[in-house]
């Protein structure tokens, strides 16, 4: 069997390891439950990029296009190894394929200003709630909310207010309709008019109603694209040959005075601190994991 498909698997390789294009810096996610981050940026710009290219000329094509993207390799069950990590220079399909793990296919879904809050008030989920006069180290991450449903909505700007409870259940239910975890929301430097149209580009999955966010359960999709979200970070990445993977800083986190808290990361991640102020090394823990004290205090850099 090894050599009868012997040709065919050799050229799987070659065509798997051929360079799509050039990053001028590394992308890994180590970071990327906690601050903006590059391997969120690079799926959300190439889904931008396809959407608008899709409505210019159609009824929607007036309306902005924003892009959710989240971390599909972030640790968690996969073990303190199960992170992106791209070096700097060519990247492979492969490369692609580590970046964005799941054959979706690109949708897009119109919403308002008050749903696409929302939408960031579900994902803000990925956060334990806070107590800024607790003694002790506190986990930022909850543990029970899946990386990949930790969404990022490029073309917004926000600020993620921890100290609050979450505003909903992860069953999509209203838990605690006086919070607001989503703050300082912004589009084009204004406040969001929660009444603004937007085209928001994400995947089938999203799109349908997984992971039970609110306004999202297929009856709104505008686009039903062919293409995989894979393939058009591929296609993207052959259209500009180079790109810088850095993040535009997009969301942060509100500032927290005097709490101590702390998140998982592999052990790696410690080769990418120089020049955070934000992040330092507090040890390791049972399971192989690197723990990280992050100063909410602190300006993040990305």
């Amino acid at each position: 069997v090894v050599a009868a498909v012997a040709e065919e698997h050799q050229a799987t390789l070659d065509f798997v390891r051929a360079a799509v294009g050039q990053t001028t810096a590394p992308i890994n996610s180590y970071f990327a439950l906690v601050a903006d981050d590059p391997s969120i940026q690079i799926v959300t710009d190439a889904q931008k990029w396809y959407v608008e290219g899709i409505l210019e000329g159609s009824d929607y094509g007036g309306i902005p296009v924003l892009s959710a993207g989240a971390p599909f390799k972030a640790g968690g069950r996969g073990g303190p190894e199960y992170y992106t990590d791209v070096p700097a220079g060519e990247i492979a399909i492969k490369n692609v394929a580590d970046l964005y793990l799941y054959p979706n296919t690109v949708r897009a879904v119109l919403l308002n200003g008050a749903q696409v809050k929302d939408w960031l008030e579900m994902s803000a989920n990925m956060f334990n709630t806070i107590d800024p006069a607790a003694d002790g180290e506190q986990a930022l991450l909850n543990p029970d909310f899946p990386s990949y449903n930790f969404d990022v909505i490029d073309g917004v700007t926000y600020r993620v207010v921890v100290t609050q409870p979450p505003k909903f259940a992860t069953d999509g239910t209203v838990a605690n309709p006086g919070s607001s975890r989503i703050v300082d929301l912004a589009f084009e430097g204004q406040p969001i008019d929660p009444e603004q149209m937007f085209v928001v580009a994400t995947n089938n999955y999203r799109a349908g109603g997984g992971g039970k966010f609110p306004h999202l359960d297929g009856s709104n999709v505008i686009v039903e694209a062919p293409d995989t979200n894979r393939d058009v970070i591929v296609r993207y990445l052959i259209e500009k040959g180079e790109i810088d993977p850095s993040a535009d800083g997009n969301w942060s986190f509100a500032p927290v005075e005097g709490a101590a808290v702390t998140f998982e990361s592999g052990p790696a991640a410690q080769a990418y601190l120089e020049g955070r102020t934000d992040v330092e090394l507090s040890g390791t823990n049972e399971a192989g994991f690197a723990v990280y004290r992050l100063d909410l205090g602190a300006v993040p850099v990305n």
